[in-house]
């Protein structure tokens, strides 16, 4: 801690500085990780079709979701025992070797493996982060921590899909994949050099991946996972149709709107970081899942016989990547205020179980849409689905914000009180 004087003479006391060199090290593994399995995003539809897969496009972020999302329980645990480099080193791994390995199965259920194997990078690397990120910063900076966290995911994932268009359209298929395994190799070079912050660290041992009942699922993140379940059924209706929007506009870079939605998302984290931190989570949760049910009514109207369409278009891609930018580091923030310190990657782990459910709930859904209704029909009902699960999240967070209840506050001790700065919470 320093001690600095204002110009009242009045000491403040501040608390250890929040951006310290691991703190970069990690935002810049975490640019390099997002961008590595976001760049293959917009091509893998059309890829999968040209192996003779049409009818399982909707599983190539399902399948993907599904292991991430059982992984999460045994990530969390072995984050909260053996550490959170460790478990985050794994999950790039993961990503280099199957980024390596799609080249080479080139059969329908080849590829539809090793999308399910790849699930497991984003199924533990992330729980991992997020408990570190909570281990290294004050309490009261959680919310501008996860958003500038996040302005580095953001980044590799708005750069990963029109990277991975060009280099798909301009070179081939194998090079985008290569170019994705390289990116994985270089944030697990850069994992390396990191410190651990777990305390009291176990080696790791076969035994620890058996899981108690209360081991699976932490309940004091429940408010959290169910907002965080709700909003990420979007996701996955997006990361599955939106590359058919675009052709169907004459888009030819389908991971544009990628691009689009993470600058705006970029924006939001640039401008209002530390929103939550001052006036609440929930308030700014309101506000995300108001702007992803606009959104998801933008997509819906969008049509490309009306001259408007481009506006409805990008002006959708612009609001979704605000809801975005709001929601992410503050449901992280959220869930790190309530979970205890000895079960954080336990609690992270509940909440990330959460977006691969959505998102794989919500892959399987507009699939599932697209075969059985034609035209532009079940593109439509796709979008109108996740805006109205989108304003269940605004009606269930209203019900929060009207309980008042002290999980809403964020849970500091001494320290975290002593390293308030003049005014700000």
């Amino acid at each position: 801690m320093s001690i600095t004087h204002s110009l009242s003479g009045a000491q403040t006391v501040r608390g250890p500085s929040l951006y310290t060199f691991s703190f970069w090290l990690l935002c810049l593994s975490n640019f390099l990780f997002s961008a590595s399995f976001q760049m293959m995003i917009p091509e893998l539809p059309a890829y999968l079709t040209k192996l003779g897969g049409r009818e399982y496009v909707g599983l190539i972020i399902a399948l993907f979701t599904l292991t991430a999302g059982v992984s999460r329980p045994f990530s969390g645990k072995i984050t909260d025992t053996v550490g959170r480099v460790p478990v985050m080193a794994f999950g790039s791994i993961v990503c280099f070797v199957c980024g390596f390995l799609y080249p080479y199965l080139l059969t329908v259920w080849g590829f539809l493996t090793l999308r399910l194997i790849h699930g497991f990078s984003t199924g533990t690397k992330p729980t991992a982060t997020a408990a570190y990120v909570a281990d290294v910063v004050p309490a009261n900076r959680r919310g501008e921590a996860m958003g500038t966290l996040g302005l580095f995911t953001a980044m590799g994932m708005s750069l990963g899909p029109a990277i991975g268009s060009w280099l798909a359209d301009d070179y081939s298929m194998n090079v985008m994949f290569w170019t994705s395994s390289v990116f994985a190799l270089l944030s697990i070079g850069i994992l390396l050099r990191m410190p651990e912050t777990l305390v009291n660290r176990q080696p790791f041992r076969f035994s620890l991946l058996r899981l108690k009942k209360d081991e699976i699922f932490d309940k004091q993140a429940i408010p959290p996972f169910t907002v965080q379940l709700l909003q990420a059924f979007s996701s996955g209706v997006v990361l599955t149709v939106i590359a058919t929007v675009s052709m169907s506009l004459g888009i030819a870079n389908k991971g544009l709107f990628f691009s689009v939605y993470t600058v705006a998302s970029l924006a939001v984290r640039l401008l209002f970081s530390k929103a939550s931190d001052r006036y609440g989570r929930v308030p700014v949760l309101l506000v995300s899942s108001t702007a992803l049910a606009i959104s998801m009514v933008l997509l819906t109207v969008t049509d490309p016989a009306d001259p408007n369409a481009y506006l409805w278009f990008w002006s959708a891609a612009i609001v979704y990547g605000m809801s975005w930018g709001m929601n992410s580091p503050t449901i992280q923030a959220w869930t790190a205020d309530l979970s205890d310190e000895a079960t954080r990657g336990r609690a992270m782990a509940t909440m990330y179980i959460a977006l691969e459910a959505g998102i794989g709930l919500g892959a399987v859904a507009s699939g599932w849409l697209l075969n059985h209704f034609a035209g532009e029909a079940g593109i439509d009902a796709s979008f109108i689905l996740s805006g109205v699960l989108a304003i269940v999240a605004v009606l269930y967070l209203s019900w929060k914000w009207r309980q008042r209840q002290p999980p809403e506050t964020h849970r500091m001790n001494d320290a975290d009180e002593m390293a308030l700065v003049d005014g700000e919470p």
